[in-house]
C-alpha cells in the first residue's frame, strides 16, 4: 500500500500524520508554500495577529490527542471567559442570545409565543425522516419562525456562510435530525444525551492557529510544499500516477495503490475528470460562495458598546451589510496593541453574495459604517485590512448529496476524499474524519 495525498490543509496533513504514525508510506503533495490551506495566520507588521480563516478552535477530544502528540498543550490558549456571550442583533440593536434551552424560556429575547412554541416541541412527534429537508424548515417546523429568523439565520450566515432555506438539515447537523427519529422532541434527545449541556472549550494557540499544520508538516518525512497535482492516470496494473508541477518542472510519481484527496471539491473535479467523470461532474457542482473578512482596528475609548462578548451576528430580516462580527480583542487581548480593539467583520456569504463582490474600498467604508452605527463609534478607524475568498465555505445543499454519493463511489476505486466537502467544515471535523480514514487505511493494509 502507498498513498498519494493531494492537499496540504489541515485534513491531509492529519491524513499523513497517522499514516506516518502507523508506518503506512506516503507522499503529500501541496501546490503552496505554505501548510495548512486555509488555517493561516499573520502577524500583520503594525502589531496585530490575525487568523485568515477559523478565528478559533472548539477543542474536540481528537484535536486534544492531537495537540499533544505534536507536543503543542503548552501552546493552547483559552478565549476569555467573556467569549461565552454571545450577542444577536435585533430591533437595531445587539442582545445576549440564550446560550441553553432553560434560559431561552427565561430570558427576554424571544417573545412568549416563541417560549410557548420551545414548550411544545417536547409533545410535538417526529415526522418522517426526508433527506432533502432544509435546515429553516426543520426548525421552523419544529420550534417556529422566530427561532429561525433570530437564532439559525444568523447562526448559519456567521459561521457556515450558509442560507438556512437551502443547507440540508440531513447533512449540515445530522444529529439533531438523528435524535428527532429517536426521541420524537429534539429538546428531550438533547437533555437524555447530554449533548445540551453546554458548549466546548475554545481555544487557539499562542502563535496563532497555523502553529498547528506547520508543527505537522515540520514532522513529515514525505511532505512536498510548493508542488502542485496536474493530472492523474492510471496503470494496467490499477495503481495511479500523478503528474506533478514543481520545484524541479514536471514529472511523474507512479506506483500509488490509494489516492486521498484533500482538496476543495471544484480543486478535486477537474483531476478526476479523465478517469471518473460523473464525480467530477457532481463535486464541481458544490456550491462555495464568496466571502470577505474586514478587520478594523479602533482606539477603545472611541467604542462605546462594552465588547463583553464572543461577537455579534445579524440576522437577515434586520437588513444589514455584514453577516456580523468577532470580537477579536475581546476574546484574546494580547493580538491587538494596548488600549485598541478589533473587530473581524464577515461580508458575504450565500444571504450576502453581491456585498461579497464589491471592490475592497466600498466594503471597508461599509463595513466601518455600519460598525458606527451599531457599537457607537466615534472617528475613522486606526488600521483596516481586508482578505476575500472567491470561494469560501463549501455548502451542504441539494449539490452536496450527489457529491458524497460520488465521493462513497469512489472508495470502490481506492480514491478517498478527506475535504471540509466531505467531512464537515469545522477543524475538529477535519482531524476526526481524517483520522478515521487513517484508520481504515491501516487495517486494510494488515489485512
Amino acid at each position: 500500500m502507498k498513498i498519494a495525498i493531494i492537499g496540504g490543509g489541515i485534513s491531509g496533513l492529519t491524513l499523513a500524520w497517522y499514516l506516518q504514525k502507523s508506518g503506512i508510506p506516503y507522499d503529500l503533495f501541496e501546490a503552496d508554500a505554505q501548510p495548512g490551506g486555509n488555517l493561516h495566520s499573520w502577524a500583520a507588521p503594525e502589531g496585530y495577529l490575525l487568523e485568515i480563516g477559523p478565528n478559533s478552535l472548539q477543542l474536540s477530544a481528537e484535536l486534544e490527542e492531537l495537540l499533544a502528540d505534536l507536543n503543542l498543550t503548552d501552546q493552547i490558549e483559552d478565549a476569555a471567559a467573556v467569549s461565552q456571550n454571545r450577542y444577536v442583533l435585533r430591533a437595531g440593536r445587539y442582545q445576549i442570545l440564550p446560550s441553553s434551552p432553560p434560559t431561552l424560556l427565561t430570558n427576554g429575547f424571544f417573545s412568549l409565543k416563541a417560549k410557548w412554541q420551545l414548550l411544545k416541541e417536547f409533545r410535538q412527534p417526529a415526522a418522517p425522516l426526508d433527506p432533502t429537508e432544509t435546515v429553516a424548515h426543520f426548525f421552523r417546523r419544529r420550534f417556529g419562525p422566530e427561532i429561525v429568523d433570530y437564532a439559525v439565520n444568523p447562526f448559519m450566515a456567521g459561521i457556515y456562510a450558509g442560507d438556512p432555506e437551502q443547507l440540508l438539515i440531513n447533512k449540515t447537523f445530522p444529529q439533531l435530525a438523528a435524535l428527532e427519529q429517536q426521541h420524537g422532541s429534539v429538546l428531550r434527545g438533547l437533555m437524555k444525551s447530554g449533548k445540551g449541556a453546554g458548549r466546548r472549550r475554545i481555544i487557539t494557540l499562542k502563535g496563532g492557529a497555523q502553529t498547528i499544520p506547520q508543527t505537522i508538516a515540520a514532522q513529515l518525512t514525505n511532505y512536498q510544499s510548493s508542488t502542485s497535482v496536474t493530472a492523474i492516470s492510471r496503470a494496467t496494473d490499477g495503481t495511479y500516477q500523478v503528474e506533478l508541477r514543481g520545484p524541479q518542472g514536471l514529472e511523474a510519481a507512479p506506483g500509488y495503490t490509494h489516492l486521498a484527496l484533500a482538496l476543495p471539491a471544484y480543486a478535486a473535479a477537474p483531476l478526476l475528470e479523465t478517469l471518473f467523470p460523473q464525480a467530477a461532474a457532481a463535486l464541481a457542482a458544490v456550491n462555495y460562495p464568496p466571502m470577505s473578512a474586514v478587520y478594523s482596528a479602533y482606539d477603545r475609548a472611541a467604542v462605546t458598546h462594552p465588547l463583553n462578548g464572543f461577537g455579534a451576528l445579524n440576522p437577515k430580516v434586520e437588513g444589514t451589510y455584514a453577516a456580523g462580527s468577532i470580537w477579536t480583542s475581546s476574546i484574546y487581548p494580547q493580538r491587538v496593541p494596548t488600549g485598541q480593539v478589533l473587530f473581524t467583520t464577515f461580508v458575504g456569504g450565500a444571504q450576502y453574495e453581491e456585498a461579497a463582490r464589491q471592490p475592497e474600498a466600498a466594503q471597508k467604508a461599509a463595513v466601518h459604517a455600519e460598525l458606527s452605527k451599531f457599537y457607537g463609534i466615534s472617528g475613522a478607524p486606526r488600521w483596516q485590512y481586508r482578505y476575500s475568498w472567491p470561494r469560501s465555505i463549501p455548502q451542504f445543499d441539494t449539490h452536496i448529496i450527489a457529491a458524497h454519493a460520488a465521493a462513497d463511489a469512489l472508495t470502490a476505486e481506492n480514491v478517498i476524499s478527506i475535504a471540509n466537502w466531505r467531512a464537515g467544515v469545522g477543524v475538529p471535523d477535519c482531524i476526526r474524519y481524517a483520522r478515521k480514514q487513517a484508520e481504515v487505511l491501516r487495517l486494510m493494509n494488515e489485512e
